[in-house]
């Protein structure tokens, strides 16, 4: 299958010795909806910059679509959406005149009013920039980025600030948009969004990357596939925890503990014996399947949104 996206070695190193990204190898296969999540910090704002064309890399090798940024500009750019995380449109602007600004930029162009009702905004096609929410304001970027009926589409944290059915409704444009054979970009922060978008993610962490697979893949990576989260009146031994049957991870968040276990009937049983020898009350229980928050909790020692 072709390649969407090639990078290897790819680095960048900032005036004064600051490596934000070191040798980050990708390969992105044409119509995958693929995630680069990590904190911030990690180097993949950086990497997007690079492959959006934005950013020259101080070393490495970088293909987008088959052609390279410094030869092929033009080329790449007439094939690309790129939604940034904050995209400052014109305020005096109507929400139709900005589609009619942004699809002159490009060769070939959406029809817009399917691309105003694909993104919710319809009734606000009159409305100046000025006067829309917040999330409108976000919608109409997404509908600017794919205006040029791109090949190619970076979304970046596309989702913040939207209301639940408004996540949800971009959520099934960017389907719809896969479901073409095109390829997406995706950086979020909700890692529900990662899980039920991406055919695979990388997690990038201090400029390299340190897990690649499908969601599914990487939460089997955990060797289990429950989480007992629970809480005391009291401290528990983490060592003690940790002996459990079918434990394979702990950690602590705050006053709660988390266990990463193969089998919860067998877990529990066995911790609520344990809390009763030490003379613990039990606050708090819950089970709930692993995901790909605990895979990211699990190889960064925190949570995505943590700063």
């Amino acid at each position: 299958m072709s390649l969407a996206i090639r990078c290897v070695g790819l680095k960048k190193t900032y005036d004064g010795g600051v490596e934000a990204v070191r040798g980050v190898d990708l390969s992105i296969e044409e119509g995958e909806c693929f995630g680069l999540l990590g904190p911030n910090g990690a180097g993949k704002t950086t990497t997007v910059e690079i492959l959006e064309g934005l950013l020259s890399p101080t070393a490495g090798d970088v293909e987008v679509l088959g052609r390279r940024w410094g030869t092929d500009d033009e080329e790449i750019r007439h094939r690309l959406g790129v939604s940034l995380q904050e995209t400052k449109l014109s305020e005096k602007l109507t929400v139709e005149e900005t589609l009619h600004l942004f699809a002159s930029f490009y060769r070939t162009r959406r029809d817009l009013e399917v691309l105003l009702g694909e993104m919710g905004l319809l009734e606000k096609r009159a409305s100046h920039v000025e006067k829309l929410s917040g999330g409108q304001r976000q919608r109409l970027a997404v509908a600017c980025a794919l205006v040029g009926d791109p090949e190619l589409l970076f979304l970046d944290e596309p989702t913040t600030g939207l209301d639940p059915q408004s996540r949800r409704q971009l959520w099934d444009v960017i389907r719809a948009f896969r479901a073409t054979r095109r390829t997406v970009m995706l950086t979020t922060h909700y890692m529900e969004e990662a899980e039920r978008l991406c055919d695979r993610v990388a997690i990038v962490d201090h400029g390299q990357v340190i897990a690649l697979g499908s969601p599914r893949e990487l939460i089997a990576r955990l060797g289990a596939e429950h989480v007992v989260e629970f809480s005391t009146d009291g401290e528990v031994d983490g060592t003690a925890l940790a002996a459990l049957p079918g434990v394979k991870a702990m950690h602590a968040e705050g006053e709660a503990r988390l266990l990463t276990v193969t089998e919860p009937h067998v877990t529990i049983p066995a911790l609520l014996a344990l809390l009763k020898d030490l003379g613990r009350e039990l606050t708090r229980l819950t089970t709930r399947h692993a995901s790909l928050e605990d895979v990211f909790v699990s190889l960064t020692g925190r949570h995505l949104r943590d700063d």
